[in-house]
């Protein structure tokens, strides 16, 4: 679906402002918020708990703030995906992405038990400190998967690249850049390595909602990954810092790693 095209050169000061907030305030939230977790020895159950549903809260707030201004814009819902204008070619790439999207994941968990020693940045921190650790943690931490991946999509997939392409007068590819742009800063509290892997995620993900005209298959691809990682990778961090130490304890020079994590 080519995006309508803005009357003026101009961007709509309301849409400007979201993406300012977007660009600027998300990734200094998010970089502040994950220093706090890093500077913390371990998160109690209430904490977990208070921190999936405020990130639940927020996300909904920021979703219905976008929807109203763009609706007040005159602008559909299907132009910011929300529709299925192509249901087999949609469904038929829902399937395929989440496969290769599930693959990958599975594939990098069983990593960490083969590589113990490679386990490292952020990731131990998240599984041990944020990702669910009960039955009722996991069923929060459902909701918030699930509000994440539509949230975000529609934000940034939906959003962001409707409001880039449009300025750009139709022009996909730089809805496209912007919106792997904007999801790299709003993932800034990731390393390097990480920050560039989400804007590669991004663009992909915006490719195949411009192809498709839709966010279905980046929201299930989206949601399926978050939900694998969270589930999983605190079982499978905690073995492999097992592991690590094991091999580790008679080795002096390994000593500041393993304090890292213990």
């Amino acid at each position: 679906m080519r995006a309508k095209m803005f009357s003026s050169i101009a961007m709509h000061w309301d849409f400007a402002l979201i993406l300012l907030f977007l660009g600027v305030v998300i990734p200094w939230m998010g970089r502040r918020r994950i220093r706090q977790l890093m500077e913390m020895p371990s998160t109690t159950r209430l904490e977990r708990l208070s921190l999936y549903a405020s990130t639940i809260a927020f996300q909904w707030v920021a979703t219905c703030v976008i929807l109203w201004r763009t609706a007040s814009r005159g602008i559909q819902p299907a132009e910011l995906g929300l529709a299925i204008p192509h249901a087999e070619l949609t469904w038929t790439v829902s399937v395929v992405l989440s496969v290769l999207i599930l693959a990958n994941q599975i594939v990098s968990l069983r990593r960490l038990a083969a590589r113990p020693q490679e386990l490292r940045g952020l990731l131990p921190h998240l599984a041990l400190k944020v990702f669910p650790q009960d039955t009722v943690e996991r069923l929060v931490f459902l909701a918030l998967v699930l509000t994440v991946a539509v949230c975000e999509e529609l934000i940034y997939r939906g959003f962001v690249q409707y409001v880039f392409q449009s300025w750009a007068g139709g022009t996909v590819i730089v809805g496209i850049i912007a919106s792997a742009i904007f999801f790299g800063l709003a993932h800034l509290y990731q390393d390097k390595r990480g920050t560039t892997s989400t804007v590669v995620i991004g663009a992909i993900f915006s490719a195949i909602r411009s192809w498709t005209d839709s966010l279905v298959p980046s929201v299930i691809a989206h949601f399926l990954a978050d939900l694998v990682v969270g589930l999983f990778a605190p079982s499978r961090v905690r073995a492999a810092l097992e592991q690590f130490n094991i091999r580790s304890a008679s080795s002096p020079e390994s000593q500041d790693q393993i304090d890292l994590y213990t």
